[in-house]
């Protein structure tokens, strides 16, 4: 069993720049196949979905499994029972089981817990304090791995910082975070974690986004002094073809507007001028110069990003997918003492 305060892998931000450089180095070893370590030998991790994934799930699985462990996969209101969050919550409703509850049994059958949970997109102020994951966390004595959250998906990220390497060698390059049009408001997990994890790997960031579109602003503060602290700069423009001129790393992602959370309707009306203009496509791309082209997935094709741009050498995105499997097993490996650590 772990002591009180176990390591927890919420969001990059509460890791080293050191730290995740171990964890690259340890993902590559992991992909060459130099390290065969099974530092989760006779060990369970839970992994917990409270919404659809496919790239998450299949690699927690693989990952738990390659390093010697079960995983044990659980969907709160269709494998398991509906889980209350709120601290002194009256449980007179429809949720059946406190996370108290919840974690703790977990805890005393697995070494770890995995979470993924999207936010509901209904009250910004509650949502940007990540309140399920930090509920876990709160109440677990064995560490908590953020598999997306309302606010953060750091093992996406990490993969992303592991491709750019890979692709593009070590040191400084030139990454544009770019927003694309989509048909429905998307959660800031994704922007969220690449911008962070780009700036304190010592990245030049370029964010374009239309106007309305902008990330939290607790975190536009912290890229700064990140920036600053690593003698990089961070850009910000309404401007899409900008952010492509002199770009290394295009890396597209849609998220909704803070301004309508909770407003759908109103949302997509505040979207809607911006669908033909913000697509990445083959002329943009034309600007750069050769950068790689980048997404988490899924994505939808001829919306955020063209087939053109898609099956051109440019796209990385399945190889981006790939290394969701070997950085995940870093980060294992690290949090439970095997090789990778």
């Amino acid at each position: 069993m772990f002591d009180a305060m176990p390591r927890h892998f919420l969001h990059t931000g509460d890791w080293t720049r050191a730290e995740l450089e171990r964890l690259i180095e340890a993902a590559f070893r992991f992909k060459r196949g130099e390290d065969l370590s099974q530092p989760l030998l006779g060990r369970a991790i839970a992994l917990v979905f409270f919404n659809p994934s496919l790239r998450t799930r299949a690699s927690m699985q693989l990952a738990v499994q390659q390093l010697g462990g079960y995983p044990i996969v659980l969907e709160p209101g269709s494998s398991s029972w509906t889980i209350e969050f709120r601290d002194g919550a009256v449980m007179d409703a429809d949720k059946t089981e406190h996370v108290a509850e919840f974690v703790g049994v977990l805890a005393r059958y697995c070494s770890g817990i995995g979470v993924r949970v999207f936010p509901q997109l209904r009250s910004w102020r509650e949502e940007r304090t990540d309140p399920i994951i930090n509920a876990f966390a709160r109440q677990s004595k064995v560490p908590i791995i953020n598999l997306e959250s309302a606010m953060h998906h750091p093992c996406q990220a990490m993969a992303d910082m592991m491709t750019i390497r890979e692709k593009l060698g070590a040191g400084r390059k030139r990454v544009a975070l770019v927003w694309a049009w989509h048909p429905k408001p998307l959660p800031m997990a994704v922007p969220n974690s690449f911008a962070l994890a780009a700036v304190q790997m010592g990245h030049e960031l370029t964010i374009a986004h239309p106007p309305g579109y902008e990330l939290d602003d607790d975190l536009v503060r912290d890229l700064a002094m990140l920036a600053h602290d690593a003698g990089t700069r961070v850009n910000v423009t309404h401007e899409i073809e900008e952010a492509f001129d002199g770009s290394e790393v295009i890396y597209a992602k849609s998220w909704g507007s803070r301004l309508f959370y909770g407003s759908p309707e109103e949302e997509l009306e505040m979207r809607a001028p911006y669908r033909q203009r913000w697509i990445v496509d083959e002329e943009k791309m034309r600007r750069t110069g050769g950068a790689i082209f980048m997404h988490c997935l899924p994505i939808r094709r001829n919306v955020e990003a063209t087939d053109g741009v898609l099956n051109s050498p440019a796209s990385v995105v399945i190889d981006e997918a790939e290394n969701r499997l070997h950085i995940q097993k870093a980060i294992l490996a690290r949090l439970f003492g095997g090789a990778g650590s």
